[in-house]
């Protein structure tokens, strides 16, 4: 009997964790934990339980669910169909530049023939960098705010900046004019919720990163509101692919790139082996989206390549 509960036990655990984490998420501390801890570690009892429940000949049908549900919600087993796109879009968060330098950096830019490249900690070291940066990467307008910066091929209309509350950043949104139509492109870099915070018990300072994140997620969704005509949001949001706040996010801007057109988990932040770096567009379909080998910083690029889509 215990080896047939073993497996419902694990399986039951899979889907409490993912349903707190996607549906609870933000609302609750312990959800919250839930929803930004790395999914691959639901996958983490998976062999025990498959071994033990092959040995014994019971439960193994259901041992397996369990685990083709957690390697789903980890993204290991997401495939889409892709195509070649008309405008491609990376972004980045470059570490400040503390891994590389303006040349290797603008080569692994340069590489990726982006039409549009959105950097976030871009507040270089040394202050000659971003100038550098520039000069080795001609054919791109800049357009810089507070750790953030962002280059295109495109012709430029505009651009403004907006505070996000509780730190010293900025939002950059450029408008563009891309196949005879305004495109705004929004360039972000949310602030971390310090769920690490919970390992020493300073709950206090999780819940206010907590709420500055909410306060700064308004102000993307107020731009969003504000904005008609095709619309992309791209940065590094510091938010898994789970819970409420990148449901929030894609009701604003439209579904996530990567998980219309990418594969895999896509983890751009390798070493907690997740996902916090997005593009999500309206007006906008995602054909391709994938995730790029480098070493000029702790992230690595997020690439995806659009079409034109009818604009609501």
């Amino acid at each position: 009997m215990f080896r047939s509960r073993l497996a419902w036990f694990y399986l039951l655990f899979v889907v409490l964790i993912w349903g707190l984490g996607v549906f609870v998420g933000e609302r609750t501390l312990p959800t919250l934990l839930l929803a930004y801890a790395p999914a691959v570690l639901w996958l983490l009892p998976a062999p025990l339980v498959l071994l033990w429940t092959g040995i014994r000949k019971r439960g193994f049908a259901v041992a397996l669910t369990g685990t083709l549900l957690a390697a789903w919600g980890a993204g290991f087993l997401h495939w889409t169909p892709q195509m070649d796109g008309e405008l491609r879009v990376l972004d980045y968060n470059v570490n400040n530049g503390y891994r590389s330098t303006p040349e290797r950096l603008a080569g692994v830019l340069e590489a990726a023939d982006a039409d549009i490249i959105l950097l976030q900690e871009s507040n270089f070291q040394p202050p000659g960098y971003p100038a550098a940066l520039a000069a080795a990467l001609p054919g791109y307008a800049v357009r810089s705010a507070a750790e953030v910066m962002t280059f295109t091929r495109l012709p430029v209309l505009s651009s403004e900046t907006a505070d996000l509350p509780g730190n010293q950043r900025e939002v950059l949104l450029t408008r563009l004019q891309w196949r005879g139509e305004p495109l705004t492109v929004v360039n972000a870099h949310l602030g971390t919720v310090q769920v690490s915070a919970a390992l020493t018990g300073d709950f206090a300072y999780l819940n206010r990163t907590r709420t500055n994140r909410a306060a700064q997620v308004q102000v993307l969704t107020e731009m969003a509101s504000k904005t008609s005509g095709r619309l992309l949001l791209g940065g590094d949001l510091n938010t898994p692919p789970r819970g409420l706040i990148y449901r929030q996010l894609q009701q604003a801007f439209g579904a996530d790139a990567f998980t219309q057109a990418g594969r895999g988990p896509g983890w751009t932040f390798p070493q907690l082996r997740v996902r916090i770096d997005h593009q999500m567009a309206r007006g906008l379909m995602p054909t391709r989206a994938i995730v790029l080998d480098a070493e000029e910083s702790d992230h690595l690029p997020l690439v995806v390549e659009y079409r034109a889509a009818k604009t609501k």
